[in-house]
């Protein structure tokens, strides 16, 4: 059997608020400047890292993850991406040893090594027992560190000392970027969107430009392997057009932003025919489409203008009259909701399909990975959200809590359900079951 190679490194840190999407952005631009092929992906559930991502390194950022995705399923990733690239990153989630499974556990399934972000702004020797720390806890493979947030060469300096003074096996300073005026910005759920970055190009070049790397240290990293039978295994390639000839309308605009590229394909390859339309736009629900799809986003931040979009508000009302199959995931489902309140305490009136309505708060409401379980199984996915759903309704069905095998699962979030509207704050990954997908978007019972 034949094997594609690239260089891999899983680039991961102590904790979430390192910089590792800041870093991981500058090394991609970077080495594309350098003339290298280059994919990312991203470890775990998110939406908004593999945007910015993706802008780095001009190939959409698809997840990986052992329960969500699948460890088969991402072996399949990483071989297609090392059949095509001379550089695979692989950002992870918060800590390295952080959840279950960890970023750490990806990293040893697949034999990837790691590359420590450290924040060293407030350090300087410590960052070698740190790293240390690091690598001895799993063990895993250390490949090196980035410092980020450096004050000075002299600062970088005493960073790559420490690294020397590591015991049995020293640890390379692979790079640094020093301390950033501008920084990425953020808000509740994360980084803002990229689209609303002013000259994110211009930051994006000049951090990569910014990030000192040894390349000589770079180069010296291994490749890593994959069978590129692996390739051919994804579920993609197995799944049944069971969606053939259905149009599919997808919301997609800043309310609606927080779409899986991997969901996209999942419902190509089942088949269907995807339309995009935007509600902020008063756009209303395509005409001819078969099913709609209400991912998630922000819309609690464009709630004014939602509110008065009435071209978007009567076609979902008139779409669910039809029976059309519609899936409201997150934002998508407060949309459908009597009323918003948005976090100024402002009451805006929804699309009126779900009686109650959405309340913001400060604090976060839900976090984690879930799965829905039906008659066509379990469809993974994950929660985060920063609302409550006030309702009379009584929830059609739960996900449930992810846990580890020894542990009883929780309860997780309420799916709600009225004929062919399915509405919940949980966020599915379409791959992890299709043939769920499929039920859900031609108006089979699960």
């Amino acid at each position: 059997m034949s094997t594609s190679s690239a260089r891999v490194v899983l680039i991961s840190a102590i904790a979430s608020g390192q910089g590792k999407t800041t870093v991981t952005a500058a090394l991609a631009r970077k080495l594309r400047k350098l003339g290298q092929r280059v994919r990312v992906f991203k470890t775990g559930p998110d939406f908004i890292d593999p945007m910015m991502l993706e802008r780095a390194s001009g190939v959409p950022v698809l997840s990986l993850d052992l329960w969500m995705v699948g460890l088969e399923a991402s072996r399949a990733l990483l071989a297609q991406a090392a059949a095509e690239a001379d550089v695979i990153l692989i950002e992870g989630v918060m800590g390295l040893y952080d959840g279950n499974p960890s970023s750490a556990d990806l990293a040893q399934a697949f034999g990837v090594p790691v590359l420590a972000v450290v924040d060293a702004s407030a350090m300087a020797q410590t960052v070698g027992a740190i790293v240390m720390g690091l690598r001895d806890f799993g063990p895993v493979r250390m490949a090196g560190v980035i410092a980020n947030r450096i004050a000075s060469p002299g600062h970088a300096q005493m960073v790559a000392d420490a690294m020397h003074k590591v015991p049995v096996n020293p640890i390379p300073l692979l790079a640094s970027l020093p301390r950033q005026e501008q920084g990425l910005p953020e808000r509740h759920l994360g980084l803002v969107l990229p689209d609303e970055v002013a000259q994110l190009e211009q930051m994006l070049d000049l951090q990569s430009d910014q990030l000192a790397l040894d390349l000589d240290a770079w180069n010296a990293l291994p490749l890593t392997q994959f069978e590129c039978g692996h390739m051919a295994e994804t579920a993609h390639e197995k799944t049944p057009a069971l969606l053939q000839g259905k149009t599919i309308a997808i919301a997609r605009d800043a309310a609606f932003a927080f779409i899986y590229p991997a969901n996209v394909l999942c419902l190509q390859a089942l088949g269907a025919k995807i339309e995009f339309f935007s509600p902020l736009a008063d756009q209303p629900v395509p005409a001819g489409a078969d099913a709609v799809y209400l991912p998630g986003g922000y819309p609690e931040l464009h709630a004014g203008v939602l509110s008065q979009a009435q071209q978007w508000q009567a076609s979902i009302r008139a779409a669910h009259a039809r029976g059309l199959p519609i899936l409201a995931e997150c934002g998508g489902m407060m949309v459908l909701t009597d009323k918003l309140v948005d976090q100024q305490e402002r009451t805006w009136t929804m699309a009126g399909l779900l009686p109650g309505r959405v309340v913001m708060q400060k604090r976060l409401a839900a976090l984690g990975a879930q799965a829905w379980s039906g008659s066509a199984g379990e469809l993974r996915g994950h929660t985060f959200h920063y609302s409550r759903f006030e309702t009379s309704l009584t929830p059609y069905s739960h996900a449930r809590k992810h846990a580890p095998p020894s542990a009883n699962p929780e309860q997780g979030e309420a799916i709600y359900r009225d004929g062919n509207l399915h509405a919940s704050y949980f966020h599915a990954y379409f791959p992890s079951n299709p043939l769920a997908v499929a039920g859900l978007f031609s108006g089979e019972t699960r």
